[in-house]
């Protein structure tokens, strides 16, 4: 039996400035979305053409605190040719919270507080 993984969700608290975060940090761009009828909540599937993988980012209208995010020892990584240039672009959005120089990668954090790793392609 095979399982193929499709999308990582991440609840946010404004949607509009995560999905502003996304595009400029990761390229990643809005794919599809479903909105409740009765506005409860919004979803919205984030990607590019370099993986079918999603991203879901969901707002849900009751939610006002910001998400418990325990210990944050999960992350998703994005592997990237231009490492050099992402990490000047990632400094200039001031988002890089924890870089290890030895391994050659570092973690940018989006307005939710989630971990997200950055990794130069190895050749």
């Amino acid at each position: 039996m095979k399982f193929e993984m499709i999308h990582e969700n991440y609840n946010v608290i404004n949607l509009e400035k995560s999905l502003a975060f996304y595009e400029e940090a990761l390229g990643l761009t809005e794919i599809r979305r479903k909105v409740a009828e009765d506005g409860s909540y919004i979803i919205v599937y984030i990607g590019n053409d370099t993986s079918d993988f999603e991203l879901e980012l969901t707002w849900l209208r009751d939610w006002e605190k910001s998400y418990n995010l325990g210990d944050n020892e999960f992350h998703l990584a994005f592997k990237t040719e231009n490492y050099e240039e992402a990490h000047l672009l990632h400094e200039k959005m001031g988002c890089i919270c924890y870089e290890n120089e030895k391994m050659g990668i570092y973690f940018i954090t989006d307005p939710d507080g989630y971990w997200l790793e950055i990794i130069p392609a190895r050749k």
